[in-house]
């Protein structure tokens, strides 16, 4: 089930964005892409996992899960990753014995509105990284952005 993150993952970490960036030799118009394409594509991949978490699709949720996981790596969206990664756990705990579609509503239950919330968490420290990275590529200096709480 969802984890208290108090002490847990960062919403994002700026290593992984920073890396990415650097993988991109440093082209400050490249790297805003992927993070503006995770952000617009994350509100369809929470929706299809909560429509294959409440019609019961084990293997749509599964994928849906997987999605947002691997996606949310690529840039470093740590605790979002985390959640995807606990919610397929849960999934694969026994599922010979559970009905998916008594089983997958109750995971709905536990899992979409901190997913939900932690997807919002995260686009608004995306948008602050890109507009950190808008800033240096102009030259502006400004506080450092830490991954978050």
């Amino acid at each position: 089930m969802p984890g208290n993150y108090e002490k847990g993952p960062v919403l994002v970490n700026p290593a992984v964005l920073e890396r990415l960036r650097e993988e991109l030799d440093d082209d400050y118009t490249i790297w805003p892409v992927f993070v503006r394409n995770f952000i617009s594509l994350l509100p369809t991949r929470l929706e299809k996992l909560r429509l294959t978490l409440t019609t019961g699709d084990l293997r749509g949720t599964l994928d849906a899960a997987r999605s947002i996981r691997i996606s949310g790596q690529m840039l470093g969206a740590e605790r979002l990753a985390d959640l995807a990664l606990n919610l397929e756990r849960s999934l694969r705990e026994d599922p010979a014995q559970a009905d998916p579609a008594r089983i997958l509503p109750q995971l709905a239950t536990h899992f979409l509105n901190p997913m939900r919330a932690c997807a919002l968490q995260t686009e608004f420290r995306l948008h602050q990284h890109l507009q950190h990275g808008r800033d240096a590529q102009l030259g502006i200096s400004g506080k450092r952005i830490e991954g978050g709480a």
